[in-house]
């Protein structure tokens, strides 16, 4: 079980932020942030001004980003437990679910357009 609470405040130009919350008053964690196995080497945490609170800065690498569904794992190093994720989709699965989408709002669209055109013949 983890002490700390990580809370997502923004990704922006290619950095994710978070701020990273002691539930307990404990000390300052070891923060690893790792994707398939590697762990990322740019992640800084700085203390913020309020006491058990910081700031997580994980920059997203090039690597990193590619076709599909990728995610960085958040972990406390000392305990193991997971604080977070982020996920990252692009090009074909994301494709793949707008085109799904559509391809379902359509075929609503069309049962709708049937249901009212019936409803006019109905009480015409």
């Amino acid at each position: 079980m983890s002490h700390f609470v990580l809370t997502k405040t923004v990704l922006r130009q290619g950095v994710w932020h978070g701020v990273l919350t002691a539930k307990d008053g404990a000390e300052a964690p070891q923060i690893t942030v790792s994707h398939q196995g590697t762990e990322l080497t740019e992640v800084t945490l700085t203390a913020a001004e309020a006491a058990g609170e910081w700031h997580l800065s994980i920059p997203i690498p090039a690597e990193v980003i590619a076709d599909g569904v990728q995610t960085l794992l958040i972990t406390e190093q000392t305990s193991g437990a997971q604080l977070g994720h982020v996920t990252l989709m692009a090009d074909e699965a994301l494709g793949d679910d707008i085109r799904a989408e559509m391809d379902l709002l359509r075929a609503e669209l069309d049962m709708l357009k049937r249901a009212f055109r019936r409803h006019c013949r109905e009480t015409a």
